[in-house]
This record gives C-alpha cells, sequence and structure tokens, in this order.
C-alpha cells in the first residue's frame, strides 16, 4: 500500500538585518557647523531607523577636528574599533573630504573595512565601497579633496599673513608664564604673580645663572609652569629667549611645511618674518631685554669661539680646515682630519704665537693687528712642507716659507 506523506511548504527565512551606523564631521567648532553636525545626526539617526533591513548602530561624528589626520579623531578611531568588534556592517556618510581628506588614510581605511565585509557609502558622490567601480571612484575623489585641502591650507595662510602684514595681533598660546590673553581688548594682560618669577629668571639669566640652575630655582620655589609641570632647562631658555616679555611680538617663527601632514618646521628664512613693536605692556622694560640680548651674545660666544685664523688656514694635503687646541701658555693650529677617527694627515702644526709673526711680517705691522688682518687676508693654504701660500683680498698671493 502506497504511503503518502504531506511536505509543508518551507517558510522563507527573513533576510537578517545589517547594522548600519553613520559618521559626521566638521573642521571648525562654531555655532554654525555645529548645528550643521547637529544635523547630519539627525538625519542619519532618522534614515536608518525607518529602513526596516538596517539595525542601528549608533552616529559617530568628530567636532572642531581637520579631515587630513585620523589619529586626532577620537569619535573617528572608536567607530573603526566597534567594525572591528563586529558592531557595524554599513557605515554611511554625507561626503569624502568629510570621511578623510588624506587619500592615503582614506584608501587605507575603506580597504581594511572592505576586508571585514563593511561597506562604506558617500551620499554626496552616490559611491558604494563594496562595488567594482568603488575603490577607482574613491581615490580620483580622494585626490579631489587633498588638493582642496591644501588649496583652503594656502588661502588661509594668505589671510593670516596679510593680517601679520596689517599689524594685527592675534595669539598661540592664550596664556603665557606672567600674560593672559584678553579676548575683547586683544592683547596680553599682565599676571602680577606670574610677572614677578619672570623678572626673577631675566635677573637670574642676566647675572650668568644656567638654564639649568634658573629651573631647579623655580622648582624649589614652588613655582610651575603653565601647564603646572616643573621647569627644565629647555623650558627656562624658550621663556627667556621669547621677545613677548618685552612687549613685542614676532610673527611666523614656524609655519606649517605641508598641510596634509601637519609638519610644522621653523622658519630659517623660507619665509618673512613681521616683528610688531610696543603692541602690549612689557613685564621687562627696554634696558634689562638689551642686556639680556648682550648675555645671549655672550654665552653664543662661548660655545662657539672664534679667532683670526678660524676656517682661515686650509690644508693643502686633505683640503680641510685647521682648528685650535690649547698647548701649554700658547696655542696649536693643526689639520682637523688629525681629529677624526681612521684619517691620517701629514701637514704642518704651528703655534698660535709663531702665526702672529708670520703675519706681522706679511702685512708689514710691528705687532700682529687683528682688523689688517681680516681686511687683507682671504685664505692661507699649508703645503705639506710647512710653506704657507696666503691669498690676498684683490687677487694677489705671497708665499711664506718656514
Amino acid at each position: 500500500m502506497r504511503k503518502v506523506s504531506r511536505i509543508e511548504p518551507a517558510v522563507p527565512a527573513l533576510p537578517k538585518r545589517k547594522k548600519a551606523a553613520a559618521y559626521a564631521r566638521v573642521s571648525r567648532d562654531t555655532k554654525r557647523l555645529m548645528n550643521s553636525v547637529s544635523a547630519q545626526i539627525s538625519y542619519y539617526s532618522s534614515l536608518i531607523r525607518g529602513n526596516p533591513e538596517w539595525e542601528y548602530a549608533g552616529v559617530y561624528a568628530d567636532c572642531g577636528i581637520s579631515g587630513t589626520d585620523i589619529s586626532k579623531r577620537d569619535e573617528f578611531i572608536r567607530m573603526l574599533a566597534d567594525c572591528e568588534m563586529g558592531k557595524i556592517d554599513i557605515i554611511l556618510c554625507k561626503s569624502i573630504s568629510r570621511f578623510a581628506r588624506n587619500t592615503v588614510d582614506l584608501l587605507k581605511t575603506v580597504r581594511h573595512l572592505k576586508e571585514l565585509g563593511i561597506e562604506v557609502r558617500f551620499e554626496k558622490e552616490q559611491i558604494h565601497s563594496l562595488s567594482e567601480e568603488g575603490e577607482l571612484m574613491l581615490s580620483l575623489l580622494a585626490s579631489f579633496a587633498q588638493e582642496e585641502s591644501r588649496s583652503i591650507s594656502e588661502n588661509c595662510k594668505w589671510g593670516i599673513r596679510k593680517r601679520f602684514r596689517s599689524g594685527e595681533i592675534g595669539v598661540a598660546n592664550k596664556h603665557l608664564l606672567g600674560y593672559r590673553y584678553d579676548e575683547e581688548q586683544e592683547k596680553y594682560i599682565i599676571i602680577a604673580e606670574e610677572a614677578e618669577a619672570v623678572r626673577r629668571m631675566f635677573q637670574m639669566y642676566i647675572d650668568g645663572v644656567s638654564f639649568r640652575c634658573i629651573a631647579e630655582s623655580m622648582n624649589k620655589a614652588g613655582i610651575r609652569s603653565v601647564l603646572g609641570n616643573e621647569f627644565q632647562a629647555g623650558t627656562v631658555r624658550q621663556l627667556i629667549f621669547n621677545e613677548v616679555y618685552a612687549g613685542d611680538i614676532r610673527r611666523q617663527k614656524c609655519y606649517m611645511a605641508d598641510p596634509i601632514t601637519k609638519t610644522k618646521v621653523k622658519n630659517n628664512g623660507e619665509l618673512p618674518q613681521y616683528y610688531i613693536a610696543d603692541c602690549h605692556e612689557a613685564i621687562i622694560d627696554r634696558e634689562i631685554y638689551a642686556k639680556v640680548r648682550a648675555e645671549m651674545k655672550r654665552r653664543e660666544a662661548m660655545r662657539n669661539p672664534t679667532y683670526p685664523f678660524t676656517r682661515r688656514i686650509r690644508c693643502g694635503a686633505c683640503g680641510m680646515f685647521f682648528t685650535r687646541r690649547i698647548c701649554g701658555n700658547d696655542a696649536k693650529w693643526f689639520c682637523r682630519s688629525k681629529k677624526e677617527v681612521g684619517m691620517t694627515c701629514k701637514s704642518h702644526n704651528y703655534l698660535e704665537s709663531e702665526l702672529y709673526k708670520i703675519f706681522s711680517e706679511i702685512l708689514g705691522t710691528d705687532t700682529f693687528d687683528n682688523k689688517a688682518f681680516e681686511a687683507s687676508v682671504k685664505e692661507i693654504i699649508s703645503l705639506p712642507d710647512g710653506t704657507l701660500k696666503v691669498r690676498m683680498y684683490g687677487g694677489d698671493t705671497k708665499v711664506w716659507q718656514i
């Protein structure tokens, strides 16, 4: 007898809802942009919750943060961490420039998310990162976003330098030791207690005290930097060399070499600097400031002393300059290569007193005249046998034989 079995129709499984999140960013913390980011959060929250195929996974938003550096965006980093933990399947973003302006960072991040099976959708460009043409379009458009960032940076720099030229102050540091910046008056205002500590440091520097000892004195007195840290020699040096305490401001000491990497470098003459004098009340007067500058030069001369023959005598054997070393009651000049490890030179050595006599004879003076020497002698070549070939300003050459 035949047996009949009933086969019930299979109930189709409901597709698993994807966990969707959104990312928003504004580069400046202003009222208008804060309203913009609030609108984006509200929009994406409603959009995700209104889609029956999606499960709300949150909206991540960074405010007042540049798009050129991922490492400084806390919410962006938190979103990536949630992606690693499997909390997100789709990321919605208004545009590529909101996600990242650095092409390398953008592609690296999107590719990593792609490996995790996470899709990024950019509304403005209508790009889905998991699509076949997605990465190509991202590369092209991200390059435009990066160049746009460079253009914006250059426009901002132009505006800042224009304000420098017109004498507008502006500040990078709102609070220096001894000062706070008053927004209404747009200038530095003296903080009396801190100013006394500044004057004390300047006086100690004029008296010849080292940076390290000044720092130790401040720390023992319980005085701290504006960040609440103990003073270090470098901190004191930076403070002493700051013209702001004389009532002046120097602008463009440093500049941003690359707006993408945010590389900041010291301005060694690549760009003009602007010195604005008497723009706020000074903590130290001009007389003290002049003494500080003189002490700076004195210490610099001690670190790098120069003598009449410094960089004047060149070795005829190896081409290196001669250097000086104290030798008893005299000083000796010899080829610098003799100090270098692995180098040998058979050039002649000269006592400084001997050189003084030689050049008194060459210049026809009773004693060595430094001013006459500097005005007349361009270069001295020391030949292997000790003979000196002296090239004079004007083209003449004189020879002195040992």
